[in-house]
C-alpha cells in the first residue's frame, strides 16, 4: 500500500482529478489478466454463438463486423487512456526523483553540519588535551622540585 503522506503520492493520487483517477483504474484493469480472460471469454462466446447460428439469421454474420467495430471502439478509447496513464507515470517518476534529490540535498547539509560539529568537538578535545598535558608537566616539575 502506498504511503499517501509522501508528497508525490499526495499530489498524484490523493489530489488527482477524477479523470486521471478513472484513466488509472481503466488502464490498470485493461493491463490485467482478468481483462484478458474476460475479453477472451466474450470473444469466444460471440464467435461461437454466431457460428452456431450460421445456418439461421445470425446477430453478427461472418466476418463479424460488429465484433470488429467493438474492438476498434475499444482501441480508440484504450490508446488515449494508456497514453494518459503513461504520462502520469512519467510525471510521478520525475516528481519522485526530484523529491529524492531534494531529500539527498537536505541529508548532505545535515551531514556537513555534523562534520562541522565533530570538527569543533575534536578541536576542543585537542585544546583540553594540550591543557592537561601542560598541567601534567607542571605537576611533574613541582614533584621533581621537591
Amino acid at each position: 500500500m502506498a504511503d499517501y503522506r509522501h508528497p508525490v503520492n499526495r499530489e498524484l493520487i490523493v489530489d488527482a482529478p477524477i479523470g486521471a483517477r478513472i484513466a488509472d483504474r481503466v488502464t490498470g484493469f485493461m493491463g490485467s489478466w482478468t481483462f484478458i480472460v474476460v475479453q477472451t471469454a466474450l470473444v469466444v462466446a460471440w464467435v461461437g454463438t454466431n457460428v452456431y447460428h450460421l445456418l439461421n439469421v445470425s446477430f453478427d454474420p461472418f466476418p463479424f463486423i460488429l465484433l470488429n467495430l467493438a474492438f476498434s471502439t475499444q482501441a480508440a478509447y484504450a490508446a488515449p487512456l494508456i497514453l494518459l496513464a503513461g504520462n502520469r507515470a512519467a510525471r510521478r517518476d520525475r516528481m519522485t526523483l526530484e523529491h529524492a534529490a531534494h531529500q539527498s540535498d537536505v541529508e548532505e547539509q545535515q551531514n556537513e553540519e555534523l562534520l562541522r560539529g565533530n570538527r569543533a568537538i575534536l578541536e576542543r578535545v585537542e585544546q583540553l588535551d594540550g591543557r592537561i598535558l601542560e598541567l601534567e608537566r607542571r605537576i611533574v616539575g613541582l614533584l621533581e622540585a621537591r
